[in-house]
């Protein structure tokens, strides 16, 4: 291991590298080339345990009723700190390799690296903000750098959103810890908003009427806060009456279809009409009597 621990890696190049490694195959014979097979099967095998031993930590801490943002944040963190640690264990530990070499081309190429590396640290960074912050969390339903979706893992760089056509999305985490997102799953409730139109003809407080008897008989609309009707806009070929009921946010889409299909078959039965765009067009035969 002398041979390879004393390479100048400030001048390195192939041919020396080449030539480092066979110089040390032969002098050091079979039990470098067996010490070399043993160090990388370690870590080999040394990266499947620490695999299973984040597996087990993440069972473990949802066994406890552990944040599972939590959880899976450490989990990623572990990983990756474990396999790193083994590494070094085996490079500068068993192998006896001198790390200094890289440490002085690291120096050197620090800038070169630093820039490198910015997006990284920027993310690594971000991580740790949402974490402590806690904008949302694993399981939230979000919008946020142009897509939107279910939280499904906060790692160390990226956040995984699952959309609602089963597609993985991967958003770095210093985009997210930098830039606005909207979290839908933040609070217990939420309001939801419909327009429904009417023709000039029909009368206001029926419309009123039937409108309130569909949003009391909802069972998943809520009383407090009290919903609200009213008539809202006079437009050029319509009268826009604005309904504003609070749900559960589980039950958000539940209530915003069931009300759409529900106003529909009511207006239907009640001779409600709902007006659409038309055009009326006049033509006008105009006869030129020319007399000679």
């Amino acid at each position: 291991m002398e041979e390879i621990s004393n390479i100048d890696f400030e001048h390195l190049s192939f041919s020396t590298v080449m030539r480092r490694l066979s110089d040390w195959a032969l002098n050091d014979g079979i039990n470098a080339g067996v010490k070399l097979i043993i160090g990388v099967l370690v870590i080999i095998i040394g990266f499947k345990l620490i695999n299973k031993i984040s597996n087990k930590f993440l069972k473990f801490a949802e066994l406890k009723n552990i944040d599972v943002t939590l959880v899976k944040f450490l989990k990623s963190f572990i990983n990756i700190s474990l396999k790193c640690l083994l590494l070094l264990i085996i490079i500068g530990g068993y192998w006896d390799i001198e790390l200094t070499g890289f440490a002085a081309i690291l120096a050197s190429a620090g800038v070169a690296i630093g820039l490198a590396l910015q997006g990284s640290l920027s993310n690594f960074a971000g991580g740790f903000i949402i974490l402590f912050l806690r904008p949302f969390k694993v399981g939230d339903y979000i919008q946020a750098a142009g897509f939107e979706g279910t939280v499904e893992q906060i790692g160390v760089f990226y956040t995984n959103l699952a959309t609602v056509d089963n597609k993985l999305v991967m958003i770095p985490n210093g985009t997210l810890s930098n830039g606005s997102l909207v979290n839908f799953t933040a609070k217990e409730t939420r309001r939801v908003d419909f327009v429904f139109s009417v023709g000039y003809d029909t009368e206001l407080l029926k419309v009123r009427r039937v409108l309130k008897d569909i949003v009391d008989k909802h069972n998943l609309i809520l009383s407090k806060p009290e919903p609200f009707i009213g008539l809202v806009e006079h437009n050029a070929s319509s009268l826009d009456f604005a309904v504003r009921v609070w749900v559960k946010t589980e039950d958000y889409w539940t209530v915003y279809f069931d009300l759409l299909e529900t106003v529909k078959n009511r207006f239907d039965e009640e001779n409600i009409d709902i007006p659409y765009p038309q055009m009326d067009l006049h033509f006008i035969n105009q006869i030129n009597k020319n007399q000679d």
